[in-house]
């Protein structure tokens, strides 16, 4: 979480060392995205099957080495694709987290639990641009990666001594391998017919996008056929867990947007040091530490459906004041109400989506459920960030002109807010608040030589 927004304050130190283009630097995130986007189902998948502590372990290692060298690399083309394994690492260790928390915590707690993990995530994701921006001020944007290298080795030693192994004792060890490397190549296809589409013409790009889609309505077709498959249609089958996904869809692909061209906003335009571009930040990151866990329970009091419509609706107010920072305002008066208005949307929003889609399916599935709607949140936010540059007219080094970046902004930022609308009505019509916890029963923890122990309380 914290790695993907110091990325973000790095992008223009990169591409200024690296000699990078626009599409370069787009591709750093989103050659991150597509694989972990795609693989994340995966990982999911194999955590219930093989155990969700050691899945999440072997993600925080490969995760770590991948990021250093990324903090190696010489070139834009090395620098992607270090990226993309860091992605297959990230795909091992998201949904692992969650659903440790899931699976070991009792039904009643989950709220306040899923809370406060979001809670935590949320200040990783908001602390990462001041990080970012001191690191990359003070030292190199390629300590924007190479930090991972002794969090991942903490993480580590923190899981080993504290957190329980468990999985689904039911699951079958069978892999859908068809399935991973189809979800794969339909998100990279789309995602390069996107990032790609002024080099490639109109028609061509057209082509591209629409082979991506075919071979993602092939992802399907697959998974409703195959025996053993990574995304089990069944979850799909309850209303409550296909809207929260779709609302996921939407808010995390606004998500994505506001934090991508904000930062080349306050850096390119207004003039901010990666320094003070990540502290532009920071009231997110203190919303999130008092707020979040209050979010989760609150939902729990009341039900999901609120909180989900409400907190978009207020993001989308904090995007629309963000859209108009241009040259010469004030962070006081042109930034900061925006960052404020937008954080508390995603105190009321966040815990609560995240519980919906847990709760609205079967325990066994924990790690799936997770995946899932991992995938979707960064499916959202890779094609946003893919397709949106091209869509205001951003192209080559524009990002490092006020000119021409201005007015992509405040397009993108308008899209952005029509997305979170979007999420709120989806939220409105859809989520219910009268839909019991999953229906399965509880994965329970193990003890190092594979016995089942007494559920943690």
């Amino acid at each position: 979480m914290l790695d993907g927004t110091v990325v973000n304050v790095a992008v223009v130190r990169m591409g200024d060392d690296l000699h990078a283009s626009l599409a370069d630097l787009q591709w750093v995130t989103n050659g991150y995205l597509v694989t972990m986007a795609s693989l994340i189902l995966l990982g999911g998948s194999l955590g219930d099957r093989l155990g969700r502590r050691r899945v999440f372990l072997v993600g925080v290692i490969w995760f770590a080495l991948a990021s250093a060298a990324c903090g190696l690399a010489q070139s834009p083309a090395q620098l992607i694709a270090a990226r993309v394994v860091q992605g297959v690492g990230a795909a091992l260790l998201v949904p692992g987290s969650l659903s440790m928390i899931h699976s070991s915590i009792r039904p009643l707690d989950r709220g306040r639990a899923i809370g406060s993990w979001t809670g935590l995530g949320g200040i990783a994701s908001a602390a990462g641009p001041f990080i970012g921006g001191w690191l990359v001020q003070y030292a190199s944007w390629r300590w924007a990666f190479l930090i991972n290298v002794p969090l991942g080795a903490l993480t580590v030693a923190v899981a080993l001594r504290n957190v329980p192994e468990t999985r689904d004792m039911e699951a079958d060890h069978h892999l859908d391998v068809r399935g991973a490397v189809t979800a794969t190549l339909a998100l990279a296809v789309t995602t390069y017919g996107f990032i790609e589409a002024q080099a490639l013409g109109a028609a061509q790009a057209t082509g591209v996008v629409l082979g991506g889609l075919l071979l993602l309505a092939g992802f399907v077709v697959l998974e409703d056929r195959e025996r053993h498959p990574m995304v089990p249609p069944r979850l799909f089958a309850s209303r409550q867990f296909a809207a929260a996904n779709l609302m996921t869809l939407l808010t995390y692909a606004a998500l994505g947007a506001v934090l991508f061209f904000l930062t080349l906003q306050l850096q390119t335009t207004l003039g901010y040091p990666p320094l003070a571009a990540g502290l532009a930040t920071l009231p997110l990151t203190v919303l999130m530490l008092l707020l979040a866990a209050r979010g989760g329970q609150l939902a729990t009091r009341i039900g999901p459906r609120l909180p989900m419509t409400v907190g978009p609706l207020f993001c989308a107010a904090g995007v629309l004041l963000l859209s108009g920072v241009d040259a010469g305002d004030t962070y006081a008066l042109g930034v900061l109400p925006g960052v404020v208005v937008f954080g508390l949307g995603l105190c009321l929003l966040v815990a609560p989506l995240t519980a919906t889609v847990l709760d609205a399916a079967p325990d066994r599935y924990a790690g799936v459920a997770s995946g899932v709607n991992n995938a979707l949140a960064r499916t959202g936010s890779l094609l946003a960030v893919a397709a949106l540059p091209a869509a205001v007219g951003l192209s080559g080094a524009d990002y490092a002109r006020p000119g021409a970046l201005s007015g992509g902004f405040r397009a993108a930022m308008l899209a952005a807010a029509a997305l979170l609308v979007a999420g709120a009505a989806v939220s409105w019509a859809l989520i219910r608040d009268d839909v019991p916890a999953g229906d399965g029963a509880a994965a329970r923890p193990e003890d190092a030589d594979g016995t089942a122990d007494d559920p943690a309380p």
